[in-house]
């Protein structure tokens, strides 16, 4: 492991962050267990950052892509793709979108950079509305317009960006304020901005903001937003890179929690689609998605091994009923969660909701950020056979909790006891 770790310095990139003082290489997995290179096993409470959607190694998916790999792998939207039409179809309808069109990509970075340019080219605007605290990807745009400090390393982009109040509901020159107060005192505050700028182009807004540590506003939110935006033409894109899919319980995406004025305008979708396939894309109206006037292919959206993989794991977890598992055992896990974290004065918040669960840790008394109690009980868990993730933006330290929407009730009691253990022994 310490000669991998030496080679992974000596030819990748400095700023390629890592896990743990003693970086952990997963040889394989299977359910919602992983296994590293030693033969320790891992409750794997984190997914591969939300992608391993349903579970490690899950059958239908590898055989779908082993049985469409000895077929062919790739050959590019330039020809008919049967595998990408199909799961275009169920993606569409599953949209909630009216005239839905999908557009594929292989990540959700290039998913939001891809929405960025229909809004723009569709609105002839290159401003953007964006939450503060949010995270939206890796390219120069997507950094551009994500609002979160340690995931910005540069100034410059190709759009102008105005943020908004709102996606972090309990920090904030409004978090005092009862949700009714909250969503009014946003919307006001949008009001007000839109009053000094020329029209945007769109909102870009993630219902749950996942890097930023799973916070949320109050339902409702977007859709009062919407009411604002409408009145400008200003587009809504719902960034679900992970909060699709049903991960959050209550609903299949996460801005169904926001639906009072109908669906977005245009959805990116990533991660736990593909269960670990690199698959992502955009749903949107058919007069924004078709208004490029110039060339358009992808080269590695929507190959056929990868759609293969999506229509599999689609399949099962609508059949498995999935989000309904998201919803019966994440509201258990998160309930053992704060039962355990209610005598540790250094957890300011646990929140979340279905299997997407964030706790908040602070300096005991204070409302400071601790990032180094963070670390420490990422690796007492990691001890204990537990894997979690880590995130947050301005003022936050959050330990992420994600683990495969099949997750048993069992696995979860396992896992809330390690945790348990790991923020006492921290403490």
């Amino acid at each position: 492991m310490n000669d991998l770790y030496a080679r992974h310095r000596r030819v990748l990139p400095d700023w390629l962050a890592l896990y743990y003082d003693q970086p952990l290489e997963i040889t394989h997995g299977e359910g919602r267990h992983v296994w590293d290179a030693q033969g320790n096993k891992y409750l794997d409470f984190f997914g591969g950052i939300l992608t391993t959607m349903t579970a490690h190694a899950l059958p239908e998916v590898t055989k779908a892509v082993s049985e469409q790999a000895g077929r062919i792998i790739h050959s590019s939207t330039l020809y008919l793709n049967r595998p990408m039409v199909e799961l275009a179809e169920r993606i569409a309808h599953l949209s909630g979108i009216p005239d839905a069109r999908v557009f594929f990509t292989t990540s959700g970075t290039e998913a939001n950079d891809t929405a960025l340019l229909l809004a723009t080219a569709h609105r002839r605007s290159n401003t953007i509305l964006a939450m503060r605290n949010s995270y939206h990807g890796r390219s120069f745009s997507a950094v551009g317009i994500t609002g979160n400090r340690g995931w910005s390393p540069t100034s410059l982009s190709p759009l102008q960006t105005l943020y908004v109040h709102g996606g972090v509901r309990t920090r904030g020159p409004y978090a005092s304020l009862d949700d009714s107060a909250f969503i009014e005192a946003c919307v006001e505050d949008l009001k007000d901005l839109l009053g000094h700028t020329r029209p945007p182009a769109a909102l870009i807004a993630e219902p749950v903001q996942g890097v930023g540590g799973f916070t949320s506003p109050p339902d409702g939110l977007y859709a009062a937003f919407r009411e604002v935006l409408n009145a400008y033409g200003i587009l809504w894109i719902a960034d679900e890179v992970q909060t699709g899919w049903g991960r959050t319980g209550d609903h299949f995406w996460g801005w169904q929690a926001h639906d009072r004025n109908g669906p977005p305008d245009i959805v990116t979708f990533a991660k736990g689609i593909g269960n670990g396939m690199s698959i992502g894309g955009v749903v949107a109206r058919a007069e924004i998605m078709n208004c490029l006037d110039a060339n358009s292919i992808s080269t590695f959206g929507g190959t056929q091994v990868t759609m293969a993989a999506g229509l599999a794991n689609l399949a099962h977890l609508l059949e498995h009923d999935l989000q309904g598992n998201a919803r019966r055992v994440g509201g258990l896990l998160i309930e053992r969660l704060r039962a355990a974290a209610a005598q540790d004065s250094g957890v300011r918040e646990v929140r979340g909701r279905g299997l997407m669960i964030g706790i908040e840790l602070t300096r005991p008394g204070t409302d400071e950020a601790d990032p180094d109690r963070a670390a420490a009980v990422l690796e007492a868990a990691r001890a204990g056979g537990l894997l979690i993730g880590k995130g947050g933006g301005h003022s936050t330290s959050a330990l992420r909790v994600a683990p495969p929407l099949s997750l048993t009730v069992a696995e979860a009691e396992e896992g809330a006891a390690i945790l348990e253990s790991a923020l006492r022994s921290t403490q």
